[in-house]
């Protein structure tokens, strides 16, 4: 089989802790031939899609990536395209999404989902009822209003944000209130969220990894004592969780619409039993799962989008 991997540069991953960086490891140690390219090499040419393509293989030791003479080719070449640029969700990944449109081939994840599902807002769309109390707005008067009639503590952030980038914690009575409010909407330009805190944040944030919309591995993010927000990347903690009942009705729930929409590699977030985001866009998290209970779920996500593509192994 033939795999191409469109992403970040390779000199940007770091193979620590990267998904993509151990799912191409993967293809490699199979004997599969693998590719990458950087968005902006993806084109077309009388409708259709193409790319300036470097074969890569891909290894457990350093420098990890050993890469050939880069060349141009057709997406329909490669019976699998994965999509893994990594936020932010801008209109040059949009644009990236209408090209693989026209790939001929299986895109992972599909890039209609990636267009149509935000990761934060198709949780308000679609499951409101497992999100706790949430406002979406650009009205600086409205979300005032909202702090102020909680009851309790708020989390503002930015719709389209990631990796915990721009979340903020407020109350009734905080005197930097009005400033946060303003500088996140830019004057009231720009939407944000507005949610209820969860306290059970401060115990972990889940995160669930789903294939082909079946769970297959969690983990909790714990928050350190200096910072509210329970991503990796500014310190974080991994430890092993349970899913609870509410969970796993969480789980069961969008499961069949993954499916239905092709989004294979899917990554939600659950606070205390309530689904927060659903990350459709390079989710990652396979290598600190891997780590905490021993599997190789790069090697389960493989064997799922090839039974999707109708290949083998």
């Amino acid at each position: 089989m033939k795999h191409l991997f469109v992403m970040d540069p390779l000199e940007r991953i770091q193979v620590g802790g990267d998904s993509t960086y151990v799912t191409m490891r993967e293809c490699t140690d199979r004997g599969f031939e693998v590719a990458m390219c950087t968005p902006d090499r993806l084109f077309s040419h009388d409708g259709e899609a193409r790319a300036t393509v470097t074969p890569v293989r891909t290894t457990a030791d350093a420098p990890y990536f050993h890469t050939g003479t880069p060349h141009e080719s057709a997406l329909e070449a490669f019976d699998v395209v994965w999509m893994r640029k990594d936020p932010p969700f801008d209109m040059t990944y949009i644009f990236s999404t209408y090209l693989l449109d026209m790939a001929g081939t299986k895109v992972v994840n599909h890039p209609a989902g990636l267009k149509l599902f935000n990761e934060k807002l198709w949780v308000q769309a679609r499951w409101p009822q497992f999100q706790p109390e949430t406002l979406i707005t650009n009205d600086i008067k409205r979300i005032r209003t909202f702090v102020e009639d909680a009851g309790g503590r708020i989390v503002l952030k930015p719709w389209d944000g990631n990796g915990g980038r721009g979340v903020l914690v407020t109350e009734k009575g905080d005197a930097n209130l009005s400033s946060m409010i303003e500088l996140l909407t830019r004057e009231g330009r720009d939407y944000l969220i507005a949610q209820r805190y969860l306290p059970g944040v401060m115990h972990g944030d889940k995160r669930v990894l789903l294939f082909a919309g079946e769970v297959v591995g969690a983990m909790a993010r714990v928050p350190v004592a200096t910072d509210h927000r329970a991503n990796m990347h500014v310190g974080a903690r991994v430890h092993r969780c349970e899913l609870t009942e509410r969970d796993r009705e969480i789980c069961a729930a969008i499961g069949p619409a993954l499916r239905e929409h092709g989004q294979l590699f899917v990554g939600i977030d659950l606070i205390d039993g309530h689904l927060t985001e659903i990350n459709v866009t390079s989710p990652t998290g396979i290598q600190e799962i891997n780590r905490l209970y021993g599997l190789k779920l790069q090697a389960d996500l493989v064997d799922a989008v090839i039974a999707h593509t109708g290949g083998h192994a």
